[in-house]
């Protein structure tokens, strides 16, 4: 693998159209983060299984509308692949159903909702956290100005 690579998958609900571009859209987060040779799973999911997670994870019982599951770990490579071990990052998980009411909550589309739990996760994933949801968290300022910067548009 040269680079970064996400790969996504779908559970519990029909995949969405935009699946393979959201996972398009990650790479190109991390491309924008200069993150190399990362390997990040984006999982697509419902509420049930969201809440099941939060639960299990969080000790919340109730959906939310990402997680992040930080792996980080370096993995070797097949042979033919610079030689470089790949760091394994980690999941983010996305619930379709809370990012579609996110959008009606905060005025948004659902493109750049969905864009915004994005980026949300994958700086979790780089190391970053909050300790709260105001807008002066140093991490949320970062994902406010990513998810401008790199703008562009998933669901098609």
């Amino acid at each position: 693998m040269n680079g970064n690579e996400v790969r996504y998958s779908v559970l519990e609900i029909d995949e969405p159209a935009w699946a393979a571009k959201a996972a398009d859209f990650a790479l190109a987060v991390l491309d924008e983060l200069g993150t190399r040779d990362w390997l990040v799973s984006l999982v697509f999911c419902g509420d049930g299984m969201m809440q099941e997670l939060n639960r299990d994870y969080r000790h919340i019982d109730a959906p939310t509308d990402v997680l992040s599951f930080t792996l980080g770990e370096y993995e070797p490579v097949e042979e033919g692949n610079s030689g470089k071990p790949v760091y394994i990052a980690g999941d983010i998980v996305v619930s379709v159903p809370a990012m579609e009411r996110n959008a009606i909550e905060f005025l948004a589309s659902p493109d750049e909702e969905l864009r915004r739990l994005i980026v949300h996760g994958v700086l979790h994933l780089s190391g970053m956290d909050h300790t709260d949801n105001s807008p002066e968290q140093p991490m949320l300022r970062q994902q406010e100005d990513l998810v401008r910067r790199l703008g562009g548009s998933i669901i098609l």
